[in-house]
């Protein structure tokens, strides 16, 4: 595993004064990423985008996985209240929308934030889905910003591998069977290989929108 050559990427980044945070969802695999940024530099900016919707046991992960590794976590809130996520109803965006729900609880955040940084660290990897299997390591936003995805070539088995080999803790709902855990009213367990069959189930949905363009 490549734990060096990426410390050693974000290091050249800091080291050029360019401003750098990562974001975490905190969910399955997320403390891989998580590990090696706190071994490389732990006072970087980790954003948890907290949409609201998230289930409580990724909260307590969260907190958990913070005090272990000494990070630097904030909370990155939406802009638009919940009250005013609402059809005329009164039935939350997600029931009717989950597109634009994502937007306002995940997207706008996020490109809020490219506006203030030079690189964003996130986690994706390949082998997750189509979309992501043509990605790059490095890509440009449109805010000019720098994507790095460090664990871009990383298999399942290589993620499983590291957390065994540092003994980390797993998210509290993978031995309920939930593979990809993202928000409560839209994720599920699933029997399959494939851990984003549980996310979005029944849509033709299959990404939130951060990793899209």
């Amino acid at each position: 595993m490549q734990t060096k050559r990426i410390a050693d990427k974000i290091i050249h980044y800091k080291e050029k004064g360019m401003r750098v945070f990562a974001t975490s969802s905190f969910q399955t695999n997320s403390v891989v990423l998580l590990h090696i940024i706190s071994r490389t530099d732990p006072g970087i900016p980790i954003y948890f985008i907290n949409t609201g919707f998230h289930f409580p046991e990724t909260i307590r992960y969260k907190d958990e996985i913070t005090r272990l590794l000494k990070i630097r976590v904030i909370d990155l809130l939406p802009h638009v209240p919940k009250n005013m996520q609402r059809s005329p109803a009164g039935d939350l965006m997600f029931t009717f929308d989950p597109d634009y729900c994502c937007f306002l609880n995940k997207v706008q955040p996020v490109e809020a934030l490219l506006e203030q940084y030079d690189v964003w660290i996130n986690g994706v990897r390949a082998d997750q889905n189509s979309n992501r299997g043509n990605f790059s390591e490095e890509a440009r936003t449109k805010h000019n910003t720098l994507r790095y995805h460090p664990l871009l070539d990383w298999s399942s088995q290589d993620m499983k591998n590291y957390i065994e080999l540092y003994s980390l803790p797993s998210h509290p709902l993978e031995e309920k069977g939930y593979k990809s855990i993202g928000c409560e009213p839209c994720t599920r367990p699933v029997n399959g290989d494939d851990a984003r069959d549980g996310r979005w189930a029944g849509l033709k949905k299959t990404e939130c929108g951060l990793h899209i363009g």
